[in-house]
């Protein structure tokens, strides 16, 4: 993890997701920050986690990891070197309370642990991405699924509209969105990430 520079994240890059909160769809990608942190590797540990500020959402996501600086006509496969699944967890209570003040969003997104990934492995390729769905299954059932092929707005897009508008270098990373089903977070929820029927990692919820 030490190799991670910036975690960017998309808010609302699933219709069904911005649906189930009563959000209105983006017409440009959503994006917001984590602090470095904020990262915690899903490696089979117990994770501490805030219990005592609202409701605590789970987001699960397909995290990329960029290879280089952005350049005009890069194509995906030249940018993205690595992937991952990961939990962009949030306040939810907090959030909604930011949001009806017009503040920033850091206080429900950012703290410590917010940004959990499993381990980084190969980039397998776009078409590779599109044939297989990633899942969160929490407590031995299902709590998400999605697939890339489902987002508003496509990987490429994500990342020259990131480059644009805060740069974008090597060892960045973007949670690019979750789908439908988030929901509250209990104390000692284990969760596990699967691509396709592969767990690639897990952990269990510690709430304090």
């Amino acid at each position: 993890m030490q190799s991670i520079r910036n975690i960017y994240c998309v808010g609302r890059n699933y219709k069904l997701h911005a649906a189930e909160l009563g959000n209105e769809v983006p017409s440009a990608p959503m994006l917001f920050g984590k602090p470095t942190h904020a990262l915690a590797e899903a490696n089979g540990q117990e994770i501490e986690l805030p219990g005592g500020r609202g409701e605590l959402h789970y987001e699960a996501e397909l995290v990329i990891h960029i290879a280089r600086p952005y350049a005009e006509g890069a194509k995906l496969e030249d940018m993205v070197d690595k992937m991952a699944l990961g939990i962009d967890f949030t306040l939810r209570d907090v959030q909604s309370e930011l949001k009806k003040k017009g503040y920033p969003w850091m206080l429900a997104k950012g703290f410590q642990n917010s940004a959990v990934v499993t381990a980084f492995r190969p980039f397998p390729g776009l078409e590779a991405c599109l044939r297989t769905d990633f899942s969160l299954v929490r407590n031995g059932e299902l709590a998400q699924k999605g697939n890339i092929g489902d987002v508003i707005f496509d990987l490429m897009t994500i990342i020259r509209y990131t480059h644009e508008h805060f740069g974008l270098g090597a060892g960045d990373i973007i949670y690019t969105g979750t789908p439908a089903g988030v929901a509250p977070t209990k104390n000692g929820d284990h969760f596990a990430f699967l691509w396709g029927t592969e767990n690639w990692g897990e952990f269990t919820a510690r709430l304090v």
